[in-house]
């Protein structure tokens, strides 16, 4: 795959959801509706359906227990449901604490922190993952070209 076949997304439907009202915000002073919109799609090359969840840090540790058998909330969690050649339905979920925690951390911009965690979901969304080191160079090196395209430095350095 190549940033070229992500240019043109089908009907791709973006469905945003807060867990609160304080989440909404937060999220909201980070990148407007749009702009997060924008980042999904140019990270996902399908029609279909992508729900973003935003979410504190007990639901973040309870999804991540359920799931993944980890008792602690991790940074996003990526759901897909469907993954044909033209239609992707998937959950990615958000722990707004975690991302705000290692944005400090990195010496990140929150948005810049997003961008890069929305575009990492997409992509797992779609079957990529990083457990073995080739796959993981091939990820990173789809999401440092999408993030420069998007106007964001390489999110590794």
């Amino acid at each position: 795959m190549s940033t070229k076949d992500l240019k043109t997304p089908l009907k791709l439907t973006i469905d945003l959801q807060y867990a609160s009202p304080a989440i909404e915000s937060a999220v909201s002073n980070a990148a407007s509706s749009a702009l997060i919109k924008k980042w999904v799609k140019s990270a996902t090359p399908f029609s279909g359906l992508i729900t973003l969840r935003f979410v504190n840090a007990s639901e973040g540790k309870k999804l991540n227990m359920a799931f993944r058998k980890k008792d602690y909330a991790t940074n996003v969690l990526t759901f897909p449901y469907e993954l044909s050649k033209k239609v992707l339905v998937a959950d990615i979920i958000f722990c707004l604490p975690v991302l705000q925690k290692e944005a400090r951390e990195q010496g990140k911009p929150l948005k810049a922190h997003l961008a890069h965690l929305i575009v990492h979901g997409c992509l797992h969304a779609q079957g990529l993952d990083h457990e073995v080191s080739r796959d993981a160079k091939k990820m990173e090196s789809l999401e440092i070209q999408i993030l420069q395209e998007l106007g964001f430095t390489n999110p590794y350095s």
